[in-house]
């Protein structure tokens, strides 16, 4: 931009402005926020199963009675030796298995060499099928979740949200959010995929509802 062009568009935004009060602010003028918030219909647990689904992730349910269980047979299915456990993931349902537990702190080589990660989630959303990373309780910091090949996420019912406005109400913008949409996957200017180039290339999501069993 030259400073000619730069001095015009300044001009006009001043032009524009001049009848505007000094002291008033955006506050003084709210902008309506009356537009739909949500496209989710109301069974939002199932949709995101679908949407999550359709990231080529694997995605189970489970009482909270069963979740346990369901997190062994899991991990057993994928036969990591080692599995990152952050701080805070609820010790009660984390099994007794062969894998060696690692625990913080973990240098970026030990993280490299992990063969899986076993974390919780701050949000889902039904509509994009996304989980919501927010480094909270059995999270962790954003490395523990994208250098390990395999994830495996464990989501309550109860924070899967209908859509994106929904999750952004509950997420504190302050804190490092990563928005895990499937398995990390990426295309080349021949559209060939390749997965796990940004992330974990394999992608396990544990919906617990809150229904015991009988």
């Amino acid at each position: 931009m030259t400073t000619a062009s730069r001095d015009i568009i300044l001009r006009r935004i001043r032009d524009a402005l001049a009848d505007v009060p000094a002291d008033e602010t955006s506050e003084h003028l709210p902008a309506p926020r009356d537009y739909r918030r949500s496209h989710a219909e109301d069974d939002t647990r199932a949709l995101f199963a679908e949407r999550v689904a359709d990231y080529r992730a694997h995605v189970v349910t489970a009482t909270p009675d069963a979740a346990r269980e369901t997190i062994a047979r899991l991990l057993a299915r994928r036969g990591p030796r080692s599995l990152a456990v952050p701080p805070g993931f609820p010790e009660e349902l984390l099994p007794e298995g062969p894998w060696e537990r690692l625990s913080e702190p973990l240098s970026v080589a030990d993280l490299e060499a992990a063969d899986g990660v076993l974390t919780t989630a701050a949000v889902g959303i039904a509509e994009t099928g996304t989980i919501i990373l927010d480094t909270g309780p059995g999270q962790g910091r954003r490395a523990l979740t994208l250098l390990p090949d395999y994830h495996l996420c464990v989501v309550r019912d109860h924070q899967i949200v209908g859509d994106v406005p929904d999750a952004l109400v509950l997420l504190d913008p302050a804190r490092p959010l990563t928005f895990v949409s499937g398995p990390s996957a990426t295309s080349d200017i021949e559209l060939d995929r390749v997965e796990g180039v940004h992330g974990p290339r394999t992608l396990d999501v544990l919906i617990i509802t809150q229904e015991q069993s009988a």
